[in-house]
């Protein structure tokens, strides 16, 4: 199931989810801080965030059926252990995405002046994401670097 052609899923899901998490940690520090930006990302941001995270979970499945067909490493242990971090960084990234555009979803039908607890509540969900975007890219590059060791590795003891 987790092949393609006779070739293993898991590289192709993989980059779907470096491109779009990124992408969404992106997007969601641009709604941050810049609220022309925010309004026009609007829906776009969540959707991102949701998609990339479902990628990153079919990436780990596909990776666990692929760990089983490959010789067992030091290397590929360590990127297995690293293989649930994009996962439970992803969740939170939807978590704070979507939470983010109901919040100026729903300030924007309110159509009133911030109040202080509302800007308050704009900076911590800013400060939050901001955070959750970093931890979310800076996971992916530590799972993508050792993926690549455990890849390079056993290509380099293969003789290829």
């Amino acid at each position: 199931m987790w092949q393609f052609a006779g070739l293993p899923l898991h590289p192709l899901l993989v980059h779907a989810a470096v491109v779009l998490l990124p992408l969404a940690a992106l997007m969601l520090i641009v709604g941050s801080v810049w609220p022309a930006a925010r309004r026009r990302l609007g829906i776009l941001t969540p959707i991102v965030a949701i998609v990339g995270g479902g990628f990153a979970l079919l990436a780990k499945q596909a990776g666990e059926a692929l760990e089983r067909q490959v010789p067992s490493s030091a290397l590929v242990e360590a990127h297995t252990a690293l293989g649930d971090g994009p996962v439970i960084w992803a969740f939170f990234l939807i978590v704070v995405a979507v939470g983010q555009w109901a919040w100026f979803w729903w300030r924007a039908r309110r159509a009133e002046t911030p109040t202080t607890a509302g800007r308050i509540l704009t900076t911590a969900i800013a400060v939050v994401a901001i955070v959750v975007s970093i931890g979310t890219t800076v996971d992916l590059v530590l799972v993508g670097d050792s993926g690549a060791r455990a890849v390079w590795s056993a290509l380099g003891a293969s003789g290829a």
